[in-house]
């Protein structure tokens, strides 16, 4: 067994007076205006090579790490600081007797202050360096000073970064030196720094030689912390980044909570998909983490006009970003309500006073126009949700999630959906020549929405906008049934008799919509019928099913697109009751033949696009 050392003991105190600093750092930003503070309050500074010159020449005194060792820089600035007079100065314990008679004895002063930055190593590694350059950028003097600041805490204080720099300054106004709690709290940032920092060494070490990596440290800063988790029970709860990472959102307002953020992610990916894939402006509503509805920027039929409850006169001079929203959010407006929304390109004034009516949690998007953010900060009282995505954010390519004390990896599913995969493998009569370009487009807006769908899982759409989603199924014929019963649905709000219905003055949109819904589901109990009954001037004549079933059956030009294979035909079966002509599926099933010939039977176009697409 290892031998544990003992407590070093010595003569503790609260705030410490800094009375020497040593600043080794490779990220300048801010570093001369600490130095010029800590010189005003007469610290000596103590640094090395190229960051000793700019100090100099900000008009600041300095001394070379090399003059206060007596040893100079050698090994091409290998060795520049491992020397006792650092170490020992920042190891030393104060008020130990025989730590103070060593440190008399061998010239070594106190050191109270290390600031610093480790060598650039994964950026380095990012550039596409050599291996050899890569090595060189390996900081050994960095993380060694670190360590021995954050070890001897107590009395001395560790700066990692610049975003600490206004809290030291703060802190030494106040106290007239770092107190313990600071020192602690810059300690264990420290540390966890340097895991990071070797961690990321080792992974690119070992993958360099083809071996799975020995350990997989993250490290994680705390962003913000959250209300509860998933249930008002599940706390705490928070929000963390990778530290030295940023998150892919800036909150503009309001306070996302657990699920929103959740929703956000998973909405923002989609619509940022769906444009890159169709070089239109997108959408999505969702609701628990999966999609209730989602569009591309495609413009509106009278009818849709007539049931979306906008005029052709508005809809015509709407903006691509709010035909969009208006589009996902009409695909299943009763699930779509208290939804959170995304949007691909920067929200106008349009698309913030679609939102503004509609009951909604919050917006994710690239950017907001002035008006448009002045609209939704207003919405809920002020509590509306704005996050701006970061464009230029890239996640990295391995995700991580714990459950149950394990650690699940993956590669993050960056697979791209294209037009490549709806038209190279068309398996039905007539092949990709029978593919329209909106059929085409459709595929792919199924497709995506499906990506980000609770598996099982399949999707219709048409006209550019989802119709149909059927999330979370364990048999898939399950899922069609699901999503299909809510393609009828869509259709039929598109019936006379629906657009007919008289309500009375004052009843709310939403209320409209739900009674909609329930005059073509059509199955009320008694108390149910009474209460519905009285929202309009004029008692409706029922919807019938034969009523319901002709309208039906003028339906085609549907697209379904499902996550994973069809086991067996009875799900295309179940999708030709609901208009549909265009299918995407991956394939791969042993009855991709008995599938194949039953979309042949209804005259469905079939692509096999190749890519599952499960998301849990």
């Amino acid at each position: 067994m290892a031998h544990i050392l003992s407590a070093v003991s010595g003569s503790q105190a609260d705030v410490v007076p800094i009375t020497r600093a040593l600043v080794s750092v490779s990220d300048k930003a801010g570093i001369v205006e600490l130095c010029a503070y800590l010189h005003s309050k007469e610290v000596e500074l103590l640094s090395t090579g190229g960051m000793a010159k700019k100090l100099r020449e900000a008009g600041l005194p300095c001394v070379d790490v090399s003059d206060y060792t007596g040893s100079p820089e050698c090994l091409d600035g290998r060795v520049k600081t491992l020397h006792p007079k650092v170490h020992g100065g920042l190891l030393g314990v104060r008020g130990n007797p025989q730590h103070e008679k060593d440190m008399e004895a061998n010239g070594i002063g106190r050191i109270d202050m290390t600031i610093l930055n480790l060598y650039p190593f994964e950026a380095t590694v990012a550039k596409g360096a050599a291996f050899e350059q890569c090595i060189e950028n390996i900081d050994i003097g960095g993380p060694s000073m670190l360590r021995s600041t954050a070890k001897n805490h107590a009395f001395t204080t560790i700066v990692t970064s610049p975003e600490q720099y206004d809290e030291v300054k703060s802190c030494i106004e106040e106290h007239g030196g770092t107190t313990l709690g600071l020192r602690k709290k810059f300690a264990a940032r420290a540390f966890s720094l340097s895991a990071a920092y070797d961690s990321a060494i080792a992974g690119w070490f070992t993958k360099e030689l083809g071996e799975e990596s020995p350990v997989v440290t993250r490290v994680y800063k705390p962003e913000f912390p959250l209300k509860y988790g998933c249930n008002p029970h599940q706390k705490p709860a928070s929000i963390l980044s990778l530290l030295n990472t940023d998150l892919p959102f800036t909150v503009l307002n309001g306070t996302p909570g657990y699920i929103n953020l959740l929703d956000a992610c998973n909405a923002w990916l989609l619509v940022k998909e769906l444009r890159e894939a169709t070089g239109l402006a997108a959408a999505s509503s969702f609701k628990h983490v999966s999609p209730a509805g989602a569009a591309v920027a495609v413009p509106l039929k009278d009818v849709e006009c007539a049931a979306y409850e906008v005029t052709p006169e508005a809809a015509a001079k709407l903006t691509p970003s709010a035909l969009a929203y208006l589009r996902a959010r009409n695909a299943d407006p009763m699930c779509s309500f208290g939804d959170y929304a995304a949007v691909s390109d920067v929200v106008d004034e349009d698309t913030a006073m679609i939102l503004k009516k509609e009951v909604s949690d919050g917006i994710v998007a690239p950017g907001y126009t002035p008006e448009a953010l002045a609209i939704l900060k207003s919405k809920k009282g002020g509590k509306f949700i704005v996050l701006e995505a970061k464009a230029d954010f890239e996640p990295d390519a391995v995700e991580y999630r714990e459950v149950y004390g394990m650690t699940f990896s993956q590669k993050r599913n960056d697979i791209v959906v294209t037009k490549e995969h709806m038209t190279k493998k068309v398996v039905t009569k007539g092949g990709a020549d029978a593919l329209t370009d909106d059929a085409v487009r459709d595929m792919i807006v199924a497709s995506i929405c499906v990506k980000y769908t609770q598996s099982n899982s399949v999707g219709f759409a048409k006209d550019g906008m989802m119709v149909g989603v059927g999330a979370g199924q364990q048999s898939r014929v399950d899922c069609v049934k699901l999503a299909g019963r809510k393609v009828s649905t869509w259709y039929l709000r598109q019936h006379p008799k629906v657009l007919g219905l008289k309500f009375k003055a004052g009843v709310k949109r939403q209320d409209r919509v739900n009674a909609r819904v329930r005059y073509i589901e059509g199955d009320f109990t008694e108390e149910e019928r009474t209460r519905w009954e009285a929202q309009f001037d004029e008692v409706p004549e029922p919807l019938t099913t034969s009523e319901k079933e002709e309208f039906m059956g003028k339906a085609s030009g549907v697209t379904i697109s499902s996550d994973a294979f069809f086991p067996f035909r009875d799900s295309i079966d179940h999708a030709s009751k609901v208009g549909v002509s265009f299918v995407a599926q991956p394939g791969g099933s042993v009855q991709d033949p008995q599938v194949t010939q039953c979309c042949d039977d209804y005259g469905m176009v079939m692509s096999m696009t190749g890519v599952r697409l499960f998301h849990h």
